[in-house]
């Protein structure tokens, strides 16, 4: 497995992947929706795999003496890294946001801990729904991704929406740190919980359906 993860980082991987990593200094933007902050690591991971289409990187990691099995399992983990060092790389801009003063965000959640629990969620939410659908027809790309695009989407108004209806989310998560922090630990340790889960079942899904693709 380690060695089949070293081929998805060095063969697989997009250049946009590592640009997007900057992106997270959007989280110095005042009034801007943090979540969409995190959607930029599942665009390169979109770029990625319609990469790996055009370069036959299925058929030539079929070749090698690995199963199907193990081949979606070092995606899904590759998956899962790169959107959790896409979170890391928000961390600094975060803190630089509190230091700075920025303020409360009017778009939304604001930037704190609990946003990051909650955009675990939307992430594992991708990987869950993308994963099954692009391991049914490997050459379709594009579709899938629209198809769960649409998902991560209703995911995030949702959330936002919640900052200004659901009072525990405005009164409570939708606050700076370190207030209410205990309330916001259990947010991110949970959004913890359901990105591992929510990537575990997508992979999972993914391997049974690809078991049964002939290629």
């Amino acid at each position: 497995m380690a060695k089949l993860l070293k081929k998805e980082f060095k063969l697989f991987t997009h250049p946009t992947s590592w640009m997007f990593l900057a992106f997270g200094a959007m989280m110095l933007i005042p009034g801007y929706p943090m979540y969409v902050v995190l959607f930029w690591a599942t665009l390169g991971l979109f770029y990625a795999c319609l990469s790996a289409r055009e370069n036959n990187d299925l058929y030539y990691t079929l070749l090698l003496p690995v199963r199907k099995r193990d081949a979606v399992r070092a995606r899904g983990l590759y998956f899962a890294l790169t959107e959790l060092l896409q979170l890391l790389c928000c961390v600094p801009f975060a803190i630089l946001r509190y230091v700075l003063k920025i303020g409360p965000n009017g778009a939304g959640m604001d930037v704190n801990i609990a946003l990051f629990g909650l955009g675990l969620v939307l992430l594992g939410l991708f990987n869950c729904l993308f994963l099954p659908r692009l391991y049914k027809n490997p050459t379709s790309v594009g579709k899938p991704f629209l198809i769960v695009m649409i998902w991560v989407f209703v995911y995030i108004l949702a959330a936002e929406a919640c900052c200004f209806v659901v009072p525990f989310f405005r009164d409570v998560l939708d606050t700076p740190d370190p207030q209410h922090l205990g309330a916001k630990l259990i947010v991110f340790f949970a959004g913890a919980v359901l990105f591992a889960l929510l990537t575990a079942l997508g992979v999972r899904r993914a391997e049974a359906i690809f078991e049964k693709v002939d290629l």
